[in-house]
């Protein structure tokens, strides 16, 4: 496993070895040991989820204030563009955002810890998006930012078609509005 920080330290590009010939593929997707080595502390996942949504599906920015979610994300079947954004107001990187390409073919996989919002927006026809979560889904903790906030700036990828959003996600705060991290 290969374990790449963005341009937010913090957060990381992880690549597993993939071993293919003829026949497919096998990678380990997650082992403990070497995620804990690889972010440098341990890390406990305690629920895994996993969504499938049409092409221009944009789901996010989310994060929980209390019952705060590391998520570690993956694409196993199309492409998303995958989002986080540092909300720790005492962080160097506050209000930046990192963004990458996730496909079933590029295995990559992101840590998005504690403190950051999270989004995604699908690429190809459809995709399966799977994460693991550091604590529990809590709905009255849940936050969203809007997706297309002009102080963050995220450069979302030009699909050709308007964002497919949630009632939820169309209704997310501002950036200066948001209930934020210390």
């Amino acid at each position: 496993m290969k374990a790449t920080p963005t341009s937010i330290p913090d957060v990381l590009v992880i690549e597993p070895k993939v071993f293919g010939d003829a026949r497919g593929f096998f990678f380990e997707s997650f082992n403990g040991k070497a995620f804990d080595e690889a972010v440098g502390r341990h890390v406990e996942f305690v629920q895994d989820n996993h969504s499938r949504s049409a092409k221009g599906v944009l789901r996010g920015l989310h994060y929980q204030l209390e019952q705060t979610q590391g998520k570690l994300v993956r694409v196993t079947r199309g492409a998303v563009f995958d989002v986080a954004v540092d909300i720790r107001r005492a962080s160097s990187t506050f209000g930046k955002w990192v963004g990458i390409e996730l496909t079933e073919n590029n295995h990559k996989q992101l840590w998005v810890p504690e403190g950051f919002a999270h989004g995604f927006l699908v690429l190809s026809e459809s995709a399966d998006f799977l994460y693991k979560t550091t604590d529990y889904y809590a709905p009255g903790h849940e936050r969203c930012i809007r997706w297309d906030d002009t102080s963050i700036g995220i450069r979302w990828p030009d699909i050709g078609m308007a964002p497919q959003l949630s009632a939820k996600d169309a209704a997310g705060s501002s950036f200066g509005n948001a209930d934020l991290f210390m």
